[in-house]
C-alpha cells in the first residue's frame, strides 16, 4: 500500500515510470553521438542537442552560494540533479559554472515577496536562499546538486531554472522540465505537496515556455532507492553570444564573493563535493 505521508512503494513507482512514455522521460535520437571513444558518456540521453535559450523569469538572483546541497530546511521528495554541459559535438565542457534555482513544494521561491496560493495573504521569503546554488562542472562537464522535487505555482508547469556560464559573453539561460505523470503522482500522494488545497492549472502541453524549449529540455528521471536521479544534457555553442549576456558585463558579474565561482580563475573555486549519498 502506498504511504501517503512518505515515499511511495515500488509497485507505484514502476507503474508511474511505465506511464512516462508521453511525458518526456527520455530523449529521442536527433543528432550524432561523440566520435571520440575517450569522451565521457552523456547522462540519461542518446543524443546531443543544442539547448534553446529560455526566459529567465522574475526569480533569479545570485546568492553567491557554491554548494551541492541546496535544500537548506526544505522538505520534499529527494532528487539528485546532474547537469552535463557539452558543446555541439557532444564533448564535455569542464569548468563551466552552473547556477540552479527553483521553487519549494508550496511553489515558493526564496528571497521574493508576494507569493503563494492565496493572493489576499501573500507570502514573503525575503532574506532566504533555499533551493539556489552554484557549482563548476567537473572533467566530464557535470555539475551536481542535491535538492527536492520542485512544486508548482499558477500559470507554470513544474521546472528548474539553470544558467550555464562559459564566460562573460556566453551565458545560456534555460529551464528543465519533468514528466507530467510523475509530477501528478507526487503532488497527489506525497506530503508536503499533497497538503496544498489549490489545484495545479498548467501541464507541459500548455506551458508556453516548455513548448518553446522542446524535447531537449525534458529531464531523464530514474528511480533510485530513496530519491530520483534527474539528469539533463545541456548543449552549448562555445562561440555563441547569448541573449542573456547582453545585459551582463564583466563588472556586473564580479569579482565573486563568499566563495562564488570565478569565470576567470577556476582554481579559486572550491572543488565539486563528491559523495552525494
Amino acid at each position: 500500500m502506498n504511504d501517503r505521508r512518505g515515499w511511495p512503494d515500488r509497485r507505484d513507482i514502476l507503474g508511474m515510470i511505465a506511464a512516462l512514455t508521453t511525458g518526456g522521460a527520455t530523449r529521442k535520437s536527433f543528432a550524432e553521438t561523440p566520435t571520440d571513444d575517450s569522451a565521457p558518456p552523456l547522462l540519461g540521453a542518446r543524443a546531443c542537442l543544442l539547448t534553446p535559450e529560455a526566459v529567465q523569469g522574475p526569480y533569479y538572483f545570485d546568492p553567491k552560494l557554491v554548494r551541492c546541497d541546496i535544500r537548506e530546511n526544505k522538505t520534499g521528495v529527494p532528487i539528485l540533479l546532474r547537469l552535463q554541459i557539452v558543446d555541439q559535438t557532444c564533448r564535455p565542457i569542464a569548468g563551466a559554472r552552473v547556477d540552479v534555482w527553483h521553487c519549494d513544494a508550496a511553489g515558493l521561491y526564496s528571497n521574493y515577496a508576494g507569493q503563494g496560493d492565496n493572493r489576499a495573504q501573500p507570502i514573503s521569503t525575503i532574506g532566504e536562499s533555499f533551493l539556489r546554488g552554484s557549482q563548476l562542472a567537473d572533467d566530464a562537464g557535470v555539475a551536481t546538486f542535491k535538492s527536492i522535487y520542485p512544486g508548482w505555482y499558477p500559470g507554470r508547469t513544474p521546472h528548474i531554472h539553470f544558467k550555464a556560464f562559459l564566460n562573460d559573453a556566453n551565458i545560456l539561460t534555460g529551464q528543465l522540465f519533468f514528466p507530467d505523470a510523475l509530477s501528478e503522482f507526487i503532488y497527489r500522494d506525497i506530503r508536503p505537496y499533497s497538503a496544498r488545497t489549490a489545484k495545479r492549472d498548467t501541464m507541459n502541453k500548455n506551458d508556453f515556455i516548455a513548448i518553446g524549449a522542446g524535447p531537449g529540455s525534458f529531464a531523464s528521471v530514474t528511480e533510485e532507492k530513496q530519491r530520483y536521479l534527474v539528469t539533463l544534457v545541456i548543449g552549448v555553442d562555445p562561440a555563441a553570444r547569448s541573449k542573456a549576456s547582453a545585459d551582463i558585463t564583466p563588472q556586473a558579474l564580479g569579482p565573486p564573493t563568499s566563495g562564488a565561482p570565478s569565470l576567470r580563475d577556476p582554481k579559486r573555486v572550491p572543488p565539486i563535493v563528491p559523495g552525494m549519498d
